[in-house]
């Protein structure tokens, strides 16, 4: 496993990854996208993931930036 996989992946076990919890309707559905070490990595890839979501002809979409813990699933329908 990579360096840099490893510390994201234990960052998340301490609670200290960012996330990206994104919402859409149409169809209704909520995603965690991350982990990332740094709120500005998030940032920097989130547009990116937004866009393939909207391309993909999903409606409604908002996002919040969350430092959390997270496990699967990944995405709630």
């Amino acid at each position: 496993m990579r360096p840099t996989k490893l510390i994201r992946k234990l960052g998340n076990r301490l609670g200290l990854a960012w996330w990206a919890k994104v919402e859409t309707q149409s169809p209704d559905v909520i995603y965690w996208f991350g982990p990332f070490l740094t709120k500005k990595s998030l940032e920097g890839n989130l547009e990116i993931f937004l866009s393939d979501l909207n391309d993909e002809g999903s409606k409604s979409i908002s996002h919040s930036l969350v430092r959390c813990k997270k496990s699967e699933p990944l995405t709630i329908q």
